[in-house]
């Protein structure tokens, strides 16, 4: 008995189609090249089972196409930034986008070769952003945690950032234990809200605010007498206001990581070079030198 051979194909496929006419992302166009080679070969073998598991492990490829390959493709890379934590993000006078965070991202998609599509977001939403795909990479000084890594991955260090406590310099505090009876204001959902927490100084009473501009205002309008908050951002306050205030005690260190989605360990690595190399260059060296007034500092690598 002869064997059931396939249905002659009618239709002609178009293995390179030009790009002039090609509206498919190159690694679509790629993936769909190459099962159509692999359907004709299935079909003229003769063997309906063969091209259905061709075509399932052609399928299973397609979907290993990672963000990498899908912002090459779509020419743009979409990234949060902060728009209320000055001078890593904020607004100048004209309404535009600026600090270290943003230059970062600048540089990160000039490295791409793509077009960056900024996306300004408070500190409690940095990885929300990821996790509902509204932005592809998160550039929102966003410090490691355990916590954290259960959701999202995580670059290597690419600028510096510690948290502390801080206050006027006549008051009297100097470690935790001397919280007791003051009240402290603090961003929700922060690492700095977690370390102010886990101190469990029993009578501090602590504020704590939707993102970190309530929580700057409500220090500097005297509503607390203490805020904890980044080096940087104490920094940046005591530049801007009359009043002079002082690092308490240091609550941990937390340099700044990219934050990727968990999946996507091709993205990851490529930002992991990109930090690596601008590092190297000098380029976070310039970045650090313009917003936090001074070199980069040695960094810890993940």
């Amino acid at each position: 008995m002869k064997a059931k051979s396939c249905h002659r194909l009618t239709t002609p496929i178009h293995l390179a189609p030009r790009a002039s006419h090609c509206h498919l992302g190159k690694s679509w166009a790629r993936m769909l090249t190459i099962g159509a080679c692999v359907t004709l070969l299935a079909c003229y073998a003769g063997c309906g089972p063969l091209r259905a598991q061709i075509s399932d492990q052609i399928e299973a490829a397609v979907a290993r196409v990672g963000a990498l390959d899908k912002i090459i493709d779509a020419g743009v890379v979409r990234v949060a930034v902060p728009s209320d934590l000055p001078p890593f993000g904020s607004r100048d006078s004209a309404g535009q986008a600026e600090g270290y965070d943003v230059d970062v991202a600048r540089l990160l998609a000039k490295s791409l070769g793509v077009r960056l599509e900024l996306m300004p977001v408070t500190s409690g939403d940095r990885v929300a952003a990821l996790l509902t795909l509204r932005a592809d990479l998160v550039v929102a000084n966003l410090g490691v945690s355990p916590e954290r890594a259960k959701l999202i991955a995580f670059s290597s260090p690419y600028a510096p950032f510690y948290i502390g406590v801080y206050g006027a310099l006549e008051l009297a505090v100097k470690s935790p234990t001397d919280l007791k009876h003051h009240k402290v204001a603090v961003t929700r959902d922060t690492i700095e809200d977690r370390a102010l927490t886990r101190l469990g100084v029993e009578g501090v009473e602590i504020l704590r605010f939707d993102d970190n501009k309530q929580t700057l205002a409500a220090f500097t309008a005297g509503r607390v007498e203490l805020v904890a908050t980044g080096n940087v951002v104490a920094a940046s306050l005591m530049k801007d206001s009359d009043r002079k205030i002082e690092a308490k005690f240091v609550l941990q260190d937390s340099p700044a990581s990219i934050g990727v989605r968990r999946d996507e360990l091709g993205l990851l690595h490529w930002v992991n070079v990109f930090v690596f190399s601008m590092k190297l260059n000098g380029e976070l060296d310039q970045i650090s030198r313009k917003w936090l007034g001074g070199p980069l500092p040695s960094l810890p690598v993940l």
